[in-house]
């Protein structure tokens, strides 16, 4: 049996794009576009919840949350984290070690 390298199998297949980082006060966005054959099988009508949505191929970070649908194009996906995810506990292990 002939194993198949993931370069090539990315070739092949369409790509999911991710776009860049955006901001508000609160939350840093992103939106992931999937290609066709992948689109195809996301449910009608609800939010993914983060296992559905790596289990389609969608890779990303710690932190992210499917937070919308665009009613006009649903194979473009809307995610949200809140601003500095994950930096509270390196701050507390900082302070922490500043206070010793």
């Amino acid at each position: 049996a002939r194993r198949t390298n993931p370069r090539e199998d990315q070739r092949i297949m369409p790509q999911i794009q991710y776009s860049e980082k955006y901001y508000d006060d609160i939350y840093e966005y992103r939106h992931v576009v999937l290609p066709p054959d992948i689109a195809k099988l996301l449910p009608k009508g609800r939010l993914l919840s983060e296992a559905e949505w790596r289990g389609l191929g969608v890779q990303q970070s710690r932190g992210w949350v499917h937070y919308a649908i665009h009613r006009p194009e649903p194979h473009i996906m809307l995610y949200r984290r809140t601003l500095n995810y994950g930096q509270p506990a390196l701050t507390d292990a900082a302070n922490k070690a500043n206070q010793q």
